[in-house]
C-alpha cells in the first residue's frame, strides 16, 4: 500500500509537471503576441502617420492655390477697387468644402477679413488671440505668410463638435492687396487612423489568442485523458493486486487453521486422550491395590508434559511469546539456535543490543527472520546461514543470507503459494515504513529488511 501510495504521489507529480510548464508557456506566448500587436501597430502608426500628413499638406496647399485662382483676376485687373475686394471676399466665403473646412482671410495687421463660420469676428483684430496652449496663432500664420507660406500647427474651435481641436493650417500672401488667405484640417484623422490600427491589432490578438487557447486545450484535454487512462489502468492493476493479495491471505489463514486442526487432532488430541487412558489405567490399579499404580502416574506425568511442550510449540507459532520472554534481540538469537541445532546447519549470529521498541515492529522483524530461516530449511539446502541483527543511527536492520541453490525472485512472487510467505514479510515492513530486499542467485540469496529511526520510537 505504500508502494502503491508513493506511485500515486509520483504520477500526480509527473502530470502536475506537465501541466504547469505547458500553462506556463501558454500564458508567455499569449503575453509576447499581446507586446509584438502592440509594437507592431506603434511601427505601423509612425509609418503612416507621415504619410497621411504629408497627403493633408498636399490638400490644402491645392485647396488655397484653387482659392488664389479663383480670385486671382480680380486683383490683377482691377487693382485696389474696394468692389473687386468685396467681390472677392464672397467668392471665399461661398467656396465651401465642408462644415470645418473653409476659406479665411487676414491683413497683415491680423485683422479678420472674412470668416465664414465667426461672423462676429470680422472686421475685428485677432492679433493677440491666443490658443489654449497660449500660441498666437494669427500672428503665426501672417508671419508665415509673409516668408512665403507655409503650415501653421495650433488650436481652433471646430465648429461641428464646439471644442478646441486640433488644426493644421496653411497660408499664403496675396502681396497686391495685403491679405493672408488660407484654409485648414482638423487632425482628428490621424487619431481615427490610430484607432483604427489599435482595434484591428487588438482583433488580431483576440484572434490568435482564442487559436493559442484552443491549441492549449486540446493539448490539456489530451494530457488529462492520458493522466486519466493511466490511473484507471494504475487502479485496475492495484485493484488486481489487492484481489490477489485478499485471495493469498484468505488462503494462508486456511492453511493456518489447517495446519492448527492437523496439529490438535493428530498431536494433541492424540496425547491427551492417551493421558485419559494412563489416568484411568492407575485409578483402577489404585483401587485394586496394584503397587505398579505409581508408574503409571509417572507415566501419565511424562504425557502430560508431552502435551505441555505441544501447546507450547503451537502458541509459540501463533504468537512469539519468546518476544515477551526475551525481547527481540535473545529472540531472534534463540530461533536461530534452535533452527541450527534441528536442521545441522551451520548458523553464525550478530545481534545488536536494542532499545525498547514498539511491539509491532518486534513482532514484524521477528515472524520476518523465523519465515526466513524456515524458508531455508524447507527450500536452500544450505549448509551456512549468517544472520545479522544491527541498529544504528540509520534504523534497524536485518540481514539474512545462506550458500544454498537460490531461486528465481520474480517467478516465486508470481507463484500464490511460494510468494504468499514473500509477499507477507513485504507487507509487514512496507506496513512500517521501511524497505524490503531480496536478491537470490545459485550459491547466494540475502534477504535485507530495513526500518527507520522514527518505526522504532515507542
Amino acid at each position: 500500500m505504500a508502494e502503491q501510495g508513493v506511485r500515486l504521489r509520483l504520477r500526480s507529480m509527473v502530470l502536475l509537471l506537465a501541466v504547469v510548464p505547458l500553462l506556463l508557456a501558454i500564458g508567455a506566448v499569449v503575453w509576447v503576441i499581446r507586446q509584438q500587436s502592440a509594437q507592431l501597430a506603434e511601427a505601423q502608426m509612425a509609418a503612416m502617420q507621415p504619410i497621411l500628413l504629408q497627403a493633408r499638406k498636399d490638400e490644402l496647399q491645392h485647396f488655397v492655390q484653387v482659392g488664389r485662382r479663383a480670385v486671382s483676376h480680380l486683383y490683377e485687373k482691377t487693382g485696389h477697387d474696394p468692389a473687386a475686394r468685396r467681390e472677392a471676399l464672397e467668392l471665399l466665403r461661398r467656396m465651401d468644402f465642408g462644415n470645418d473646412n473653409y476659406f479665411f482671410v487676414y491683413d497683415l495687421q491680423g485683422n479678420s477679413l472674412m470668416h465664414p463660420r465667426l461672423n462676429e469676428i470680422e472686421g475685428r483684430s485677432q492679433w493677440d488671440r491666443r490658443d489654449s496652449n497660449g500660441a498666437a496663432m494669427i500672428q503665426q500664420l501672417v508671419r508665415q505668410a509673409q516668408a512665403g507660406g507655409g503650415f501653421v500647427d495650433y488650436m481652433w474651435n471646430r465648429p461641428s463638435t464646439g471644442r478646441e481641436e486640433r488644426k493644421l493650417g496653411y497660408v499664403e500672401l496675396v502681396p497686391e492687396w495685403g491679405w493672408v488667405i488660407g484654409t485648414g484640417l482638423y487632425l482628428d484623422h490621424l487619431q481615427e487612423a490610430q484607432a483604427l490600427i489599435s482595434r484591428s491589432s487588438a482583433e488580431a490578438v483576440r484572434l490568435t489568442r482564442n487559436q493559442v487557447l484552443f491549441i492549449a486545450s486540446a493539448a490539456l484535454l489530451l494530457v488529462a485523458a492520458g493522466g486519466l487512462a493511466l490511473n484507471l489502468y494504475e487502479q485496475r492493476a492495484a485493484d488486481g493486486k489487492l484481489r490477489a493479495m485478499a485471495q493469498k491471505v484468505v488462503r494462508s489463514q486456511e492453511d493456518e487453521r489447517s495446519r492448527v486442526a492437523r496439529e490438535l487432532h493428530d498431536g494433541i488430541s492424540q496425547l491427551l486422550l492417551s493421558v485419559k487412558f494412563v489416568c484411568e489405567s492407575a485409578l483402577l490399579q489404585m483401587e485394586r491395590g496394584n503397587p505398579q499404580a505409581a508408574d503409571t502416574l509417572r507415566n501419565g506425568v511424562g504425557l502430560v508434559q508431552g502435551v505441555m511442550r505441544d501447546v507450547r510449540r503451537i502458541s509459540h507459532g501463533l504468537r512469539p511469546t519468546l518476544l515477551d520472554d526475551l525481547g527481540l534481540a535473545s529472540a531472534i538469537d534463540q530461533t536461530a539456535g534452535e533452527f541450527g541445532a534441528r536442521t545441522g546447519v551451520e548458523v553464525k549470529t550478530q545481534v545488536d543490543l536494542l532499545p525498547r521498541m514498539p511491539e509491532a515492529v518486534a513482532t514484524a522483524m521477528f515472524r520476518v527472520a523465523q519465515e526466513a530461516l524456515g524458508n531455508v530449511e524447507k527450500h536452500a539446502g544450505a549448509r551456512h546461514v549468517w544472520l545479522q541483527l544491527l541498529h544504528g543511527n540509520a534504523g534497524l536492520t536485518l540481514r539474512l543470507r545462506d550458500d544454498g541453490r537460490g531461486f528465481d525472485v520474480p517467478a516465486a512472487l508470481r507463484e500464490v503459494r511460494a510468494g504468499l510467505g514473500l509477499t507477507n514479510m513485504r507487507e509487514r515492513i512496507e506496513m512500517l515504513g521501511g524497505r524490503f530486499v531480496i536478491e537470490s542467485a545459485p550459491g547466494a540469496t540475502q534477504l535485507t529488511v530495513w526500518l527507520p529511526p522514527a518505526a522504532l520510537k515507542p
